[in-house]
């Protein structure tokens, strides 16, 4: 069983919009929409579980049906930061799921996610225990100089991948994961990403097909970037 968890438990203050950046309208249909439908119209995903913020859940309720998002099965409570909300959606789906089963992790605000994606880090999940869409630096990095604004030092880019979503895991890795750290105090030292925790525990990391162009909305100007992607769509379709 393959599983989306997707995260829509931030407000998105800085899009400046008044809402949360997941529910801003987009040629007449909110961003988690278009999001959620990627991994409903995907043959190899089973069920989906929301982790919303909670004013906007009745809301959100009022989207699976309008939009008829027949896989979505949970909607849950999101936290105050990423990692609470990540482990209320595992939480949620305790007694649902397998130990073996896959769960994928994706941002509501990360619509321009494809279909070859999401195959790509379920095959490599079902390897490796885990994966994270991933794709190679393609442009020039130096290395910054505490607060300075200039560098004397250049970083090799071919050293370097840009990690981004979805993260992948089979439900048993994640559950033990979060547990571990809970135990050890670990998870209030980190950043509060799935990924910097893993590193703080020693984990290997394991890398799918990602996209560049697969961004996560967080100002006006990626608004306006996912209405381009949308007419781009619209005129290859001949509308």
């Amino acid at each position: 069983m393959n599983v989306a968890v997707i995260l829509a438990g931030g407000v998105g203050s800085r899009l400046g919009a008044g809402i949360p950046k997941q529910f801003v309208n987009v040629l007449g249909k909110p961003v988690i929409v278009y999001t959620i439908e990627k991994f409903n119209t995907h043959p190899e995903i089973d069920a989906i579980e929301v982790v919303c913020i909670e004013e906007y859940i009745d809301i959100l309720k009022t989207f699976v049906n309008s939009y008829k998002l027949n896989k979505v099965k949970f909607i849950v409570k999101g936290g105050s930061v990423f990692q609470q909300s990540v482990i209320n959606g595992v939480v949620g789906l305790r007694g649902y799921v397998d130990e073996e089963d896959i769960v994928l992790v994706h941002w509501a605000a990360s619509p321009f996610i494809s279909h070859e994606e999401i195959t790509d880090a379920i095959r490599v999940c079902k390897e490796k225990g885990n994966s994270i869409a991933a794709y190679p630096a393609y442009l020039l990095y130096g290395l910054k100089e505490g607060n300075s604004s200039s560098t004397v030092q250049g970083i090799d880019r071919d050293t370097f991948m840009i990690m981004n979503a979805p993260q992948c895991f089979k439900y048993g890795y994640i559950s033990q994961l979060y547990e571990e750290a809970e135990q050890s105090g670990i998870l209030d030292k980190v950043e509060p990403h799935t990924t910097t925790l893993m590193y703080a525990m020693g984990r290997r990391i394991y890398f799918s097909k990602g996209n560049q162009n697969s961004i996560k909305i967080t100002t006006k100007e990626d608004i306006d970037m996912f209405l381009g992607y949308l007419l781009a769509q619209q005129y290859k379709n001949g509308v």
